[in-house]
């Protein structure tokens, strides 16, 4: 499951890192715990003071200012229709809370408690005595079991999230459990602690003007939060700032200790990334993180960077795999052949790209999990050999004699050979070409694509890729579009290929039924993007999530990520293990950073002696 906090209809975003989690328990009997982990025990004791990579003397102030692009509409989390605003997340808390120098380990937050059975068949929270709304009424058992069913209700993502959840119910003055309908999800009892507990109260009242508030409608009334922020003001579409709130219930919990620095934090909206890397120029917000190789060698040449006054940082990535691609919509019957999808993969010359494009500053991806041990290398063995031969029958040969790899181009001889292949394959799936265009024998269909896209650096990408396609008689339009419209079409299934991905944590587990599972693939807003239907699929991630044991989960993501790969859902594109960020030089940060997130802005402060020098204002 993804490690951040979740929050529905903002799942475009969730390509941020997030961990997923489970607990720790004895075998013998059930005991009430201060910390969840899937990997062993945790690090932090239960009368920790603080985490290792804060600075618990962090001065509080200042104004930190970031950017998204497009627009919102609405402050409502919950359904999936509109545009939360950007960092809505900083109005609630969750039950846990991830440690960012621990894989897939949390601590309690809303609750100060957790206990599950050996079995894990449900799990039980406690609530904290002190927890309050910024109303200052106390956060109950009522408010978690309602967000939780609203959640289930309205959002048909996290309805299938949580299929496993049977009910949830209140068992103490402060306790809620959850009662899941079978034994052996590992997973299940820590990710319904990630979703943000909502104010009952609040949503079930009126509004100042004596109207009845509706959670399964779009608002910009300001919601009733209990996190570390409250919103201080907005204009619709274009910008919200949150202030610290001074009267925060938890900000002296261990968890929060060095945390929540800034007394601002604003999001500015902008068109488009280039309006944005101007805006960023002209001082119009702090913080940057670069996605364009182009912008990172070539776009930052301006004075103030060369004066000192801007910070060009690179942080390493070890918190996540990442699959980013050409995804074909497998809902098409033109791509249902995996020839045909492998004779894309073919054209594309990535070692030409990167070195034209991106000033070779990447690597091609070949696997879901690329750049962490959750990759399939080599040719399976041991456990995962086991685990792949209770699908053997129903996945690609290769699986078991041949290792994956990506098309290698690079030279005019490599390109043409390529091409070649690309020709061979869609020969065999039955097309040929007849005046200049690809055309299916059967049917006398030439064989077009649309590619939808959302953003003009992916259109100067495509672009490249086009003329190979334009070669094989392939016609291909591209159609950039809206972040609003995009979104749109992805939900509805719109398109024919779309550049997309799946972000993965270091413990995947019940998230994966939604990137590729059958039950996923018609279901409006998934994230199953490419709609397979393949029951070795199904099987492994089923595997995935009831793994046993550590040893289990990884031979089970390797055979997943093996069979993935060799049925060509995807042309792979390329990625770098490290983040690029660049900021104007108004922050302070702890000495020695957290191993899987570099914190911003959360445990980093407003120093005022550098935004002097800068031009910047508390």
């Amino acid at each position: 499951m993804p490690a951040r906090r979740i929050f529905p209809s903002v799942l475009a975003r969730a390509l941020a890192l997030l961990l997923p989690l489970a607990f720790h328990l004895p075998a013998q009997a059930q005991e009430w715990r201060h910390s969840l982990s899937l990997l062993g025990t945790s690090k932090y004791p239960a009368d920790f003071k603080r985490f290792d990579y804060v600075n618990p003397n962090a001065p509080k102030g200042g104004l930190v200012r970031l950017s998204e692009e497009g627009s919102f509409d609405s402050f409502n989390f919950v359904i999936p229709r509109g545009t939360p605003a950007a960092g809505i997340n900083l109005l609630y808390d969750t039950l846990s809370t991830p440690s960012l120098d621990e894989a897939a380990t949390e601590y309690g937050l809303l609750a100060e408690t957790v206990k599950y059975p050996p079995d894990y068949s449900s799990v039980t929270y406690k609530l904290r005595a002190e927890a309050k709304w910024a109303d200052g009424k106390p956060v109950t058992a009522e408010d978690v079991i309602w967000s939780f069913e609203k959640l289930k209700e309205l959002n048909p993502n996290q309805r299938f999230y949580y299929q496993h959840v049977a009910k949830a119910e209140k068992t103490g003055e402060r306790e809620v459990t959850f009662t899941f309908d079978a034994p052996g999800n590992r997973e299940l009892p820590q990710i319904v602690g990630q979703f943000a507990v909502l104010p009952k109260h609040w949503w079930t009242g009126k509004d100042a003007n004596g109207k009845q508030r509706d959670i399964a409608s779009g608002t910009l009334e300001p919601p009733l939060g209990s996190g570390a922020y409250k919103i201080k003001s907005f204009v619709p579409g274009r910008t919200i700032a949150y202030e610290r709130d001074p009267n925060y219930w938890g900000k002296s919990l261990p968890v929060n200790v060095g945390k929540n620095n800034f007394d601002e934090i604003r999001y500015e909206y902008f068109r488009d990334d280039t309006v944005e890397l101007e805006a960023f120029k002209a001082d119009q917000y702090d913080f940057r993180s670069e996605n364009s190789a182009k912008n990172w060698a070539t776009g930052y040449d301006f004075p103030a960077k060369r004066e000192g006054k801007v910070i060009l940082e690179t942080f390493p990535e070890r918190a996540r795999g990442i699959m980013q691609a050409y995804i074909f919509n497998l809902r098409r019957e033109k791509f249902q052949d995996p020839k045909v999808r492998l004779a894309f993969n073919y054209a594309l010359d990535f070692e030409d790209m990167n070195k034209t494009l991106f000033y070779g500053q990447y690597k091609r991806i070949n696997s879901y999990f690329e750049g962490s041990e959750l990759k399939a290398e080599g040719l399976p063995s041991g456990k995962e050999l086991e685990i792949l031969e209770t699908v053997r029958d129903k996945v690609p040969p290769e699986v078991f004699t041949k290792v994956h790899t990506e098309p290698v181009g690079g030279s005019e001889e490599a390109r043409r050979n390529n091409l070649r292949q690309s020709l061979r394959l869609l020969k065999e799936a039955g097309y040929e070409i007849r005046n200049g265009k690809m055309t299916n024998v059967k049917t006398g269909e030439p064989l077009t694509i649309d590619i939808l896209l959302s953003s003009p650096a992916m259109e100067r990408v495509t672009l490249f890729y086009k003329p190979a396609l334009d070669r094989l008689g392939i016609g291909v339009t591209m159609r950039v579009v809206d972040s609003s419209q995009y979104i749109n079409r992805v939900r509805s299934r719109d398109y024919d290929i779309i550049v997309g991905g799946w972000a993965q944590s270091l413990s995947p587990g019940n998230e994966q039924r939604d990137y590729f599972g059958s039950t996923a693939a018609d279901r409006e807003g998934s994230r199953n993007y490419a709609g397979i239907k393949n029951p070795a699929v199904d099987a492994l991630i089923e595997r995935v999530i009831y793994a046993k044991d550590r040893d289990e989960l990884v031979a089970a993501t390797k055979a997943l990520d093996r069979v993935l790969m060799w049925n060509e859902y995807v042309v792979p594109m390329w990625t770098i293990d490290y983040s690029r960020t660049a900021r104007w030089d108004r922050f302070g940060r702890p000495e020695k950073l957290p191993r899987y997130s570099y914190g911003f802005p959360s445990i980093w402060w407003y120093d005022k002696a550098r935004a002097e020098k800068t031009g910047g204002k508390p």
